[in-house]
């Protein structure tokens, strides 16, 4: 099969399938054919040599033991019933080597240390297969013990049979080559038809490259085929689905800088109309109100635009990860939140917990639970953390999360009613549940008994660390 090897080390055809499977197929049924042939012209040629091995020890053991016979017409001593066949030949050697004289004329084969051995007493028989004097016709020669320092030795030409295994070669190559012709072609129907399937598939995806349009593709029967296209179509809805979360992302991301922006401009342009109008300037007091709000909306565009780079890393946790002590990192995220709620009590009660993961997602996560609690408890109140193995739970006094809301409170860009018109985007518990699936872990929201929101986040890990790896040695690197 021709073909072409990549710089990577793997083989590429250039064939079609259809073609491969029909040389393939016609590649074993000739082999087969070959071993059926060769063993049955191995076997066929065995067996007439048996069988002639056989009739020529037979006759000569007949021949041996009977006694001398003087035939009256030709003075020779054998008698005419062991000449079966014109091609066998039939006659004496003495132990020291005086020549055979067939009863028969025409060609005999060379005889020699076997017959020797045999007319001297050192062995009981012999055959074996020779050639003629003064051509290459090969004989079938059995010698047995005669008379004194004798040998009887009878022979017949091969010339029949191997006339019989030319013709049988001829025949069983013709026929072989027919068998291949015909698997030739029944590769090929069978290539053309089964991989018929196959060809429909690839048309479907082919329309769906060019198009775009994805639509699942028709699963017809239980076969290779049809686990193949419910394969496909299950690709083709998660690649719909992820095409639809963009798009959404983008819609939402557009809709959520869409205020900000508009804002900020408004304010850039009072401000530089302010500039422009000499004597009617702002007062201190307006433009450094009007300053802190494009200072806040600017704070509001970077954190939006943080968060929707998170959303957008759909991909798997990084290879490159580090044990995290998760009750440290409750403890960083809290330093910060307090910051941004003076007025808020909080409650910690932490146990040590140690999870394999990263660092910063999960102090994002952790930072946007309390965010999300101080935001809603009011002035005075209190916002209770606890870690127990492994299970962050989060409450506040606020007003809580009604029953209906509460299947939606992770989607992207969702907010309540009641929180449009306090600062946010909606994205930052959207960020809590994507950094727990992140970590084979869930997140999951409710009410606390003080009828404010609780959140509760579990990350599998363990109460101790695990043990250090051990460090390479200096010597075993040089």
């Amino acid at each position: 099969m021709t073909g072409t090897l990549d710089p990577d080390g793997r083989w590429h055809y250039r064939r079609s399938l259809a073609s491969r499977v029909t040389l393939l197929t016609t590649m074993a049924v000739g082999v087969a054919v070959a071993f059926v042939a060769v063993g049955a012209y191995v076997v066929v040629r065995m067996q007439l040599q048996a069988s002639m091995d056989d009739s020529l020890i037979e006759r000569a053991n007949a021949t041996a033991g009977l006694p001398v016979f003087i035939n009256a017409n030709t003075g020779n001593e054998f008698p005419a019933w062991a000449l079966t066949s014109t091609d066998v030949r039939i006659g004496t050697i003495s132990a020291d080597g005086r020549g055979f004289y067939p009863y028969k004329d025409g060609e005999v084969p060379k005889l020699g240390d076997a017959e020797l051995e045999v007319a001297a007493g050192k062995s009981d028989l012999s055959v074996r297969t020779a050639r003629a004097h003064d051509s290459d016709s090969r004989f079938r020669v059995v010698a047995v013990p005669y008379r004194d320092d004798e040998a009887l030795v009878i022979c017949e030409s091969l010339e029949s049979q191997e006339q019989l295994l030319t013709k049988l070669g001829v025949v069983m190559a013709l026929f072989g080559a027919a068998g291949v012709i015909a698997a030739a072609m029944a590769g090929w129907g069978v290539a053309a038809n089964g991989l018929r399937p196959v060809r429909l598939l690839t048309g479907r995806v082919e329309h769906i490259a060019r198009t775009e349009e994805l639509q699942p593709i028709p699963v017809e029967g239980h076969d290779e085929i049809a686990r193949l296209s419910s394969a496909f179509n299950q690709m083709l809805a998660s690649l719909a689905a992820s095409r639809d979360r963009q798009r959404q992302l983008v819609a939402d991301a557009g809709h959520e800088l869409r205020t900000p922006l508009t804002s900020l401009r408004t304010n850039l342009d009072l401000l530089a109309q302010s500039d422009a109008s000499g004597g009617a300037a702002l007062p201190p007091e307006a433009r450094a109100e009007l300053l802190d709000d494009v200072r806040a909306q600017i704070e509001e565009m970077t954190t939006l635009i943080g968060d929707l780079v998170e959303l957008a890393r759909d991909e798997p946790m990084a290879h490159v990860i580090e044990t995290v002590d998760l009750a440290e990192v409750v403890d960083h995220a809290l330093s910060r939140v307090r910051r941004r709620g003076p007025g808020v009590r909080i409650d910690l009660d932490v146990d040590p917990w140690y999870v394999i993961g990263e660092q910063g997602a999960l102090e994002r996560a952790v930072t946007n639970l309390l965010d999300n609690a101080v935001k809603w408890s009011p002035a005075g109140g209190t916002v209770r953390v606890a870690l127990t193995d492994g299970e962050l739970t989060v409450e506040d006094e606020g007003p809580g999360i009604a029953d209906a809301d509460l299947p939606r409170v992770f989607e992207r860009f969702w907010r309540s009613d009641e929180s449009r018109s306090m600062p946010g985007s909606g994205l930052g518990l959207s960020i809590v549940q994507q950094v727990a699936v992140r970590h084979s872990g869930t997140v999951a929201a409710g009410r606390a008994a003080s009828g404010g929101a609780r959140m509760v986040l579990r990350i599998p890990g363990a109460s101790t660390p695990p043990p250090a790896e051990p460090a390479a040695s200096t010597e075993a690197e040089a």
